[in-house]
């Protein structure tokens, strides 16, 4: 799985890739929100103290996918023109941004990115990258609902290009990452409603109902897909406004 792991989810196989290529994630993003990436670990990558505890007892892999998205992030908080801070884990293990800063992380098979924007600009973001591979059916069940399921199959069969299931899954990757720092928790893969766009990589998701009993709806979300170098990815960016999460 990509990005940090959060207890709730299955844990999917991670890999290595060269750090050399085009941008994609930048395809994603409005205006006013910065970003950093790579195709793979970048050799001079380093953890800040602060930052260990979060990869303690992990093997040499795992510290490199972390230490280079950490370090993606810095980058893309400089070109925010935000020094670059120590980014320890906090709740739900998403980092700890500096005041006045939002920020996502992903990395997975072949892929580390980091996004950030102002808060007066941008209450939230999220962003996931997933390989563009079949989702094992038994995941896809856990974080499907029956609408979602009958949409990925009718989706899957007019453009078998792309892996609607794994694009389902990065959707609520990106969807958690964005609305649990706002409300402190997350309401559940059921709790959701996503609509797929095929034709302008676009995605809605509306979520249906709080993480508790009597909780509000927190509304609905808007993000784009794309599809580039073997990889799905996906973003929700979440405008800085009055108003439900």
């Amino acid at each position: 799985m990509a990005a940090e792991t959060h207890s709730a989810w299955p844990v999917l196989d991670r890999g290595r890739a060269s750090p050399v290529g085009p941008p994609v994630i930048d395809l994603l993003l409005p205006p006013g929100v910065e970003h950093a990436e790579a195709f793979g670990d970048l050799a001079g990558a380093r953890l800040h103290p602060a930052e260990e505890s979060a990869v303690a007892g992990a093997g040499p892999e795992r510290r490199a996918e972390f230490a280079t998205a950490r370090h993606l992030a810095r980058r893309a908080l400089s070109r925010l023109g935000v020094t670059p801070a120590p980014l320890p884990a906090g709740p739900h293990r998403a980092p700890r941004w500096p005041p006045g800063v939002v920020g996502s992380i992903t990395h997975c098979a072949g892929y580390r990115g980091a996004v950030v924007a102002r808060r007066t600009g941008f209450a939230a973001l999220g962003v996931d990258a997933e390989p563009n591979e079949p989702l094992p059916v038994t995941v896809l069940r856990r974080i499907a609902t029956e609408r979602e399921l009958a949409l990925v199959a009718d989706l899957l069969v007019r453009r078998p290009d792309v892996r609607w299931d794994r694009l389902l899954f990065s959707v609520k990757e990106s969807l958690y990452k964005t609305c649990a720092p706002m409300a402190g928790q997350w309401p559940g893969c059921d709790r959701t409603d996503i609509g797929l766009d095929a034709t302008k990589s676009a995605f809605t998701a509306r979520l249906l109902s709080g993480p508790g009993p009597g909780s509000p709806p927190y509304g609905t979300f808007d993000g784009r897909w794309l599809v580039r170098r073997g990889l799905v990815l996906t973003a929700v960016t979440r405008p800085a406004r009055p108003g439900p999460c």
